[in-house]
């Protein structure tokens, strides 16, 4: 299908959020991906072809996606995507994908996001507001800096716990530094028999994180795994 570029957001420092109409409703479930197709001249290895989860949620009437400047040698589809301008028209392909809310609303959820995994996890709890429905949710959130924090204001809106961790001291941060490991989320979340841990980011922290949770002896049932394929 055709979307329509209809503004660019800033959110975060380096990240921006791209609003698309759509030439006809999308039907998706919040935390689902597309694949959009950018064609340009002279594409790298990367190709003209990316997938990104959906950062809007069902419940508003645009779609989409966000995304982070990349630092070092930059694709040629991000400079393409960069590049847009407003009025511009993208191919998506349906929505699909399992990264999204359980139907029973009583189970306890920890959100791990790493850097821009954040993106699912504001979908759902942009639908979870905008629906009135309160459930237990835990966000472990990993970033760089302070500022590369994106939808913060969502979160403590909703009123879930939000724990908070920089790989990078800067200001006056006086909250944890470090990096998300499989430890860091167990001493955070705890051990509840019934609670989902999602995680969310790069392809190697999602891996490892996994590695680590089943190694500690979480249930393999009880993962929600989603990772972000060319960052690190």
């Amino acid at each position: 299908m055709l979307v329509t570029l209809d503004h660019i957001e800033d959110i975060a420092q380096n990240i921006q959020t791209f609003w698309f109409k759509p030439d006809k409703p999308l039907d998706y479930i919040a935390g689902q991906f597309i694949e959009m197709t950018l064609p340009h001249d002279n594409p790298d290895a990367r190709g003209q072809k990316h997938w990104f989860t959906l950062s809007s949620s069902p419940t508003e009437p645009l779609i989409s996606i966000t995304t982070k400047h990349a630092t070092g040698q930059v694709s040629t589809f991000k400079q393409t995507l960069f590049g847009l301008k407003v009025g511009a028209k993208i191919a998506i392909s349906d929505a699909m994908g399992d990264f999204v809310l359980p139907k029973d609303t009583t189970l306890p959820l920890v959100f791990v996001a790493g850097g821009i995994g954040v993106t699912p996890m504001r979908s759902m709890v942009k639908w979870l507001t905008d629906k009135h429905e309160k459930r237990p949710i835990h966000v472990i959130y990993g970033a760089r800096t302070l500022a590369e924090v994106a939808f913060r204001e969502l979160f403590e809106e909703y009123g879930l716990k939000l724990d908070i961790i920089l790989s990078e001291q800067t200001g006056n941060w006086s909250g944890r530094t470090g990096h998300l490991s499989s430890e860091l989320i167990l001493a955070l979340a705890g051990r509840s028999a019934n609670q989902l841990i999602y995680v969310s980011g790069p392809e190697p922290m999602t891996e490892k994180i996994e590695a680590g949770l089943l190694a500690s002896g979480v249930a393999s049932d009880k993962l929600v795994l989603d990772f972000f394929p060319g960052y690190t």
